[in-house]
């Protein structure tokens, strides 16, 4: 296994080298990347909240109260972890 250095990579003397030879620190300019904003659709956001505004309800009304009783007892279990 090659020893490792604490003087950095070829790359990194390279530059300190050459930042000796002329004197001045040289500092690499970085390029600032934009992106396009990202816009959703309007008409399926419209249509995903159409459906998640009645979604739990809905359900519920569905269900007989044992129904919901049992899946409120499964949850319990699941989340305290009761047997």
């Amino acid at each position: 296994m090659p020893r490792r250095s604490s003087k950095g990579d070829v790359a990194q003397n390279a530059l300190r080298v050459i930042e000796q030879a002329i004197g001045e620190e040289l500092k690499p300019q970085r390029k600032i990347v934009h992106f396009p904003p990202h816009k959703k659709n309007p008409a399926a956001v419209a249509l995903g909240k159409l459906g998640g505004m009645k979604g739990g309800r809905a359900r519920a009304a569905k269900l007989t109260p044992q129904e919901r009783k049992e899946i409120a007892q499964r949850a319990a279990k699941a989340r305290w972890g009761k047997s």
